[in-house]
């Protein structure tokens, strides 16, 4: 087998020559600053009581637990992640936790503030998944 190399020129690539390789092109961040803020709490009352805890700071795709509701914080958003085996009571008082967040960061002059939006399972967006390392579909 013979390989050759070639120098080509970012955005001047033919249409079937770098992308299909790859898959397709879709568009990419120019911004990071959710690096900065992202955390992520699992909301769980799997202890017979109601407890918010936040995760480790490198956490994956794998942190997320189906028999919970998470709360992930990116600096502009906190999203709460519906897990698919969660319960109604995990449900409704994450989202008092998430609103409890959001008015504690408020009172930091140096915190953007924060809307709250859902996250259901297998229906993330993109805001959401790009705070995980490796997620796959």
């Amino acid at each position: 087998m013979t390989f050759s190399n070639q120098t080509i020129k970012e955005g001047a690539e033919p249409e079937n020559f770098f992308w299909v390789a790859l898959g397709k092109h879709e568009q990419y961040d120019k911004e990071a600053t959710f690096l900065h803020y992202a955390r992520l709490f699992r909301c769980t009352n799997s202890k017979g009581f109601f407890c918010v805890e936040e995760e480790c700071q490198d956490f994956c795709q794998d942190s997320l637990s189906e028999d919970d509701v998470m709360l992930m914080d990116t600096g502009k958003e906190v999203f709460i992640w519906v897990g698919e085996a969660a319960s109604d009571i995990e449900k409704k008082l994450s989202l008092k936790s998430a609103q409890v967040y959001i008015k504690h960061l408020a009172d930091d002059v140096n915190q953007p503030p924060r809307k709250i939006r859902i996250a259901k399972h297998g229906l993330e967006p993109h805001e959401f998944k790009r705070c995980f390392h490796g997620w796959s579909p």
